[in-house]
């Protein structure tokens, strides 16, 4: 049973390379992101061992006493709490030496690590507390005069480096969020030029199906051209085997009516006294009569035509039946009002349209007294686009028949000729087209009724 959920191609489409683009930029920034980091702090080592040789080579010793020989080529290194501070440490860790920006640094606070061999060097990050980490870099050398190495370390607050990290991740992010923003719109018009031949397709069968062409066009990619070549032989395939259906119910109905018809005189001719029993089979033969009539009815029409309708012009097609039936009913100069305006278009069979408008109108020259109208209604409520009434002056239909009129065999009027069949073709066609036929009283005083169908088109 199918879906009532409906899905387009295209967003799927979208949302498929909307999901990995996003995984593809997500992880492409997260490795950028830590790739910077690595790097920044790469850079960042080299030049804390950088400060560490200018440290090196600004201390000098004295009587077992470290002191800077000279000015430090680092202003920081001088400035109070400048965040880049310098220390001499000896193998038990204590301080031997420190910068002037290093003199109100808790020395209880630092971590240090002393514990080196001669050449060793340490990089790592400290915390001195819970709101400023620091970068720290410790180099092992040899002092004359002394058998245990001394450590050089330096620290510097990882303020600007983490200042550095969040430039570079609010400007990775703004482009990589750009970037996907301009894919995704590239990626959308290429699905819509991509998708283009399918909407075309779709846009074709819609003609066909509204009557304006009679087969899809061969200008379709190679993708799709066994697709319409297959739809294409399937359209002239239902055509072919409806006018089949058609044809073979007409010989049918036509070949019984022959020696149904025969049998009816030979017994009309045939003189006997069980009057009972030729009442019974002339009761059947008209019968069967009825039934071969209401054949040919079909027979005339099509099967639900939508799916492959033409384009009918209502307003000549009820002209021709109008002047037909006036000429039909000149004894009884019945006058057909017709108020259908131009442009209207009937989606179907033009058979269907002609046997319908044909026993409406046939009908109503019938039982009326001279006076018909047949018009066009445009519908306000939006249910069903136009109403093709039909009224006339004749003595009406009463509420209690209205529910039995459309029934196959039933006759109102058993006066008249005919068979009761017209008005349960009618309803069968206007059913097969998904409408409706509405019987009322006419303004005339006669019937009217209005068949609402939705393949009518202005």
């Amino acid at each position: 049973m199918p879906s009532n959920h409906r899905y387009s191609l295209q967003n799927r489409l979208l949302l498929s390379v909307s999901v990995l683009l996003t995984v593809f930029l997500g992880l492409t920034g997260v490795v950028l992101d830590r790739a910077f980091r690595a790097s920044v702090e790469s850079g960042v080592a080299e030049q804390l061992q950088v400060q560490i040789y200018v440290l090196l080579a600004a201390v000098d010793e004295a009587d077992g006493e470290f002191y800077f020989s000279e000015n430090l080529r680092e202003p920081r290194f001088s400035q109070l709490n400048s965040g880049l501070y310098g220390f001499l440490l000896d193998a038990h860790g204590q301080v031997l030496l420190r910068t002037s920006s290093a003199l109100e640094i808790d020395l209880t606070l630092l971590p240090f690590t002393h514990d080196l061999s001669r050449g060793d060097t340490v990089f790592n990050r400290l915390q001195l507390n819970d709101e400023i980490d620091y970068f720290s870099s410790s180099y092992a050398v040899t002092w004359e005069n002394r058998t245990t190495p001394v450590v050089f370390t330096v620290l510097e607050s990882s303020q600007t480096y983490l200042l550095s990290v969040s430039n570079f991740r609010a400007s990775l992010w703004s482009w990589l969020g750009g970037l996907a923003a301009l894919l995704l719109v590239l990626q959308l018009l290429l699905l819509r030029w991509g998708l283009a031949p399918l909407r075309r397709l779709a846009r074709d069968l819609t003609h066909i199906e509204q009557g304006q062409t009679e087969l899809l066009s061969e200008d379709y990619p190679q993708e799709l051209n066994t697709v319409t070549r297959n739809m294409n032989l399937l359209i002239q395939s239902e055509r072919k085997q409806q006018q089949r259906y058609r044809t073979t119910l007409g010989d049918l109905a036509h070949s019984l009516k022959t020696p149904l018809a025969v049998i009816q005189g030979e017994l009309n001719t045939i003189k006997t006294p069980d009057a009972s029993g030729a009442q019974i089979i002339q009761e059947q033969l008209e019968h069967m009569n009825q039934i071969v009539g209401y054949q040919l009815q079909r027979a005339v029409r099509s099967e639900n035509s939508r799916t492959l309708a033409r384009q009918v012009d209502l307003q000549e097609t009820a002209e021709r039946i109008c002047r037909a039936l006036e000429k039909v009913y000149a004894d009884k100069a019945v006058k057909i009002e017709q108020q259908v305006e131009p442009g209207l278009l009937f989606l179907g069979d033009e058979r269907d349209l002609m046997e319908m408008l044909g026993n409406l109108l046939d009908n109503a020259c019938k039982y009326g007294h001279g006076r018909v109208v047949i018009r066009a209604i445009r519908n306000t409520d939006g249910e069903l686009p136009v109403s093709l009434v039909i009224e006339d002056d004749g003595p009406g239909i009463s509420e209690n028949e209205r529910s039995v009129v459309l029934e196959r065999g039933v006759r109102l009027d058993t006066l008249a000729p005919g068979q009761g069949i017209g008005m349960a073709v009618v309803a069968d066609i206007v059913q097969s087209y998904g409408g409706r036929i509405d019987i009322d009283r006419s303004s005339l005083g006669g019937a009217k009724l209005s068949l609402l169908l939705p393949n009518v088109r202005f």
